[in-house]
């Protein structure tokens, strides 16, 4: 014969009256309360903590107290990166990770500046909470680099390395490091803006540019001053998408490419050599204008004044810039 009461599965008590069933939920009874704990010997308190912590699946988090002794949110989250994770990246490491976000971080007097992107497969992973967490985990370690320059990201640090295998677990994602930089300078500043900004991230966008701006040879001019020059500039530079720094970093070959396309659009024109090399050097101009930075129309100052023209009146100069986004191959 059925006792008067029995446990449900899910955690409520059947009452047995009569010929009706009564179900009450187990926290209403005297013999259950939130520290009830599972026959592995785990609490249900620590696995609901253990899944909001990490974000992974619940039979995982269940298998992690488990294989961890049950007590120790450490231990199984150390347990859910080394198994979990490897789980979910043979999954989704063969998958594109064709999305993502950049990201820049600045120190505080502008002598150091890092710049980083990762890529992710969907655009909705990569507007998460999660991955804005990634990107600014990424950036600040960039940013605290003994190294400067472009670094090795098929060998970032333990911390990037940490950071990535927990937002694998949380998102669920194929998720790379595809691109980190630091920047370093000695005098003037570096300034970074960011586009399409994550809401409430400073660091996380679509977007982004550094530039370094400093002031003429012998002039002196506020890091205010500086900073709001290169605050406008950052955001030239992504909107305008320069592809070279000035006429003289252009490589030879593009130069010598342009020149050619240039003489056979007014080669046939019959006009003497000497016309026709004005002609090629006039849109050769053109060619800067639109391809370096410093001949660009500055297209957050009014009146578009040339880049280098704005900053001269100044007394400042531009000296280098990097930018990225979430194009970018």
């Amino acid at each position: 014969m059925r006792s008067a009461a029995s446990v449900c599965s899910f955690g409520t008590r059947l009452l047995h009256v009569g010929r009706k069933h009564t179900f009450i939920p187990s926290s209403l009874l005297a013999d259950s309360g939130s520290s009830r704990s599972f026959a592995s010997g785990f609490s249900m308190e620590l696995l609901k903590q253990l899944r909001s912590k990490s974000g992974a699946p619940i039979g995982e988090c269940k298998k992690a107290l488990t294989e961890t002794g049950g007590d120790d949110m450490a231990k199984a989250l150390d347990w859910l990166r080394q198994h979990g994770v490897a789980k979910a990246t043979s999954k989704v490491g063969e998958r594109d990770a064709a999305e993502g976000l950049v990201g820049v971080r600045v120190s505080e007097d502008g002598s150091n500046a890092a710049i980083v992107k990762v890529s992710a497969e969907t655009d909705f992973a990569s507007r998460s909470a999660d991955f804005a967490t990634l990107i600014t985990a990424v950036a600040d370690d960039t940013l605290v680099s003994e190294t400067s320059g472009a670094l090795d990201i098929s060998n970032p640090s333990d911390t990037v390395k940490a950071a990535l295998d927990e937002a694998i677990l949380a998102i669920r994602e194929n998720l790379s490091l595809s691109h980190a930089v630091k920047l370093t300078c000695t005098e003037g500043q570096w300034v970074g803006y960011v586009h399409g900004r994550l809401p409430g991230s400073d660091v996380a966008g679509t977007a982004a540019a550094l530039v370094h701006v400093q002031p003429l040879s012998g002039k002196n001019v506020s890091p205010e001053v500086m900073q709001e020059a290169g605050k406008k500039l950052a955001m030239h530079v992504v909107a305008a998408k320069p592809a070279y720094f000035s006429p003289e970093t252009v490589p030879e070959d593009v130069v010598q490419k342009e020149k050619s396309v240039l003489m056979e659009q007014v080669g046939d024109s019959k006009k003497p050599a000497d016309i026709v090399e004005k002609i090629v050097n006039g849109r050769m101009r053109k060619f800067y204008e639109g391809a370096c930075l410093t001949e660009q129309p500055h297209m957050v100052e009014e009146g578009n004044p040339k880049v280098s023209k704005a900053l001269s009146e100044l007394d400042l100069e531009v000296t280098q810039f990097e930018a990225i986004s979430i194009q970018n191959k």
